[in-house]
């Protein structure tokens, strides 16, 4: 059996010699062989052409498969982005004991009836943030659960869990973190429904608080909820399967606590940040996109700023088409809890922005700091000044073609929409990252015209 990895893995990883490959191409156990990495090389300067279709929510689809714990039955979720980060929760609940099969490319049946707990495995927890939210399934199901602290991206800021604390103990739980990294939470008496404030708005919070409280007990009351189209995608999912879940999508969210959820279909709304990432894609190399399978509602705190620097934004039913025929021009972007700018997008448009005519700023209003990728930037040719969560952008002509390295899932998105605008040949290391968010996106960039190709070669 494969163990799909975000990243590389703790133990001997070798290349399979029996020439068959996971989907997308990542970490695997196989025979013998050596250790293999993988980077993206691009030829940049080249206009694209052409159409993108976009996959699922990568944020949407790891909340909704831990969910399924909560299932009574067999459930079907299509729309699946086959990326590194949901190969990884398939594979937590496949060890766990659940029922996981492959209908489609893109589409799973999950049965968690008989999942065995005991049987989380650490390491592969440990390697994506999302596995978190097994906590708050658990709890609601079993009243207990024990889960390794997540890991995931890591960009320079810090990602507390104190607001999911904060909602498990007011649902009546006790929750214990050990010296060997691992988070107990257990409600002796059951998980009781309750009114929780968040502190601040979070997206993990809102989403396992939510998960935690479908089975609880009476009515609980979230406020200050996160409003991001993923939120109300678990909230959909659930309320298909049986929950009773109101207000999502606001900031103030309902769960009245049902007894049992049972199975059903369930297909996964598109990616707002994939859509995102081929519109700054082509934004930077110019040209002109289609970009389809999206909902553009999603999209207009993206397009709004990619049409303030000059680019040619048409929105259709569930497509947009992006014209880029002149320079970027100068803006100010701040990200904020959805409806705003997202936090997601900002490497992307950093990048665009080092291209754009004038002087730039940066907010991030989100995380601490998400500025690694700068660094990067200034390698190829970049002007950029970091102060604290403020950035100002000095626009270049040109950026030149150099290795770099991907630092993270959005930075290395970053490093590629730099790189098809670039002049000469670019090197983007740490491809592993990048497979953590992004479904063929070398295929589909090759599709439109981008000079851009995977190169893998043994670790020395």
């Amino acid at each position: 059996m494969h163990i799909f990895r975000a990243g590389p893995p703790a133990g001997p990883c070798y290349k399979e010699t029996s020439g068959q490959r996971s989907a997308a191409g990542l970490w695997v156990w196989g025979r013998k062989g050596s250790f293999v990495l993988k980077k993206i090389v691009i030829n940049g300067g080249r206009p694209l052409y052409g159409e993108i279709t976009i996959g699922g929510a990568k944020n949407a689809a790891v909340a909704i498969i831990p969910a399924a714990i909560l299932v009574d039955g067999v459930c079907r979720i299509d729309n699946l982005p086959m990326i590194s980060d949901v190969k990884v929760q398939l594979e937590i609940l496949k060890e766990m004991g659940a029922g996981v099969r492959l209908v489609s490319r893109n589409c799973v049946e999950l049965d968690c009836r008989n999942l065995r707990p005991e049987n989380a495995p650490e390491e592969l927890m440990r390697r994506i943030r999302a596995s978190y939210y097994i906590l708050g399934a658990l709890l609601s199901r079993d009243g207990k659960a024990v889960c390794a602290l997540p890991g995931g991206c890591n960009f320079g800021g810090v990602r507390p869990i104190d607001q999911h604390i904060k909602g498990f103990e007011a649902l009546g739980a006790t929750v214990d973190i050990g010296l060997n990294g691992t988070i107990t939470v257990r409600a002796e008496n059951g998980v009781k429904g309750a009114e929780i404030y968040l502190d601040v708005v979070s997206v993990g919070a809102t989403v396992n608080v939510m998960l935690a409280a479908t089975l609880a007990e009476g009515q609980t009351i979230i406020e200050n909820a996160a409003k991001e189209p993923h939120v109300v995608d678990l909230a959909n999912f659930l309320n298909s399967m049986g929950a009773e879940i109101r207000g999502a999508g606001t900031d103030v969210i309902k769960i009245r606590g049902v007894k049992r959820l049972s199975g059903g279909f369930y297909s996964i709304i598109p990616d707002q940040i994939e859509a995102g990432t081929y519109l700054a894609a082509a934004a930077a190399a110019g040209g002109s996109v289609l970009v389809k399978n999206v909902i553009p509602k999603h999209l207009d705190c993206i397009t709004a700023k990619l049409s303030e620097m000059g680019c040619e934004i048409e929105e259709l039913d569930d497509a947009v088409r992006i014209t880029r025929v002149g320079r970027l021009q100068k803006t100010n972007i701040k990200t904020l809890p959805y409806p705003g700018f997202p936090t997601d997008m900002q490497p992307q448009v950093g990048a665009l922005l080092s291209l754009a005519e004038g002087t730039s700023i940066i907010t991030e209003g989100v995380w601490d700091s998400r500025y690694r990728y700068m660094d990067e930037l200034r390698r190829m040719g970049g002007q950029s000044q970091v102060n604290g969560k403020v950035c100002v952008v000095e626009g270049v002509s040109h950026l030149q073609g150099t290795e770099v390295t991907a630092w993270d899932l959005r930075a290395g998105a970053a490093m590629v929409v730099a790189g098809l605008a670039a002049q000469g040949e670019t090197v983007i290391n740490q491809m592993n990252y990048i497979e953590r968010g992004y479904e063929d996106l070398v295929g589909k960039l090759q599709a439109v015209g981008a000079d851009i190709r995977v190169e893998e070669f043994p670790e020395n």
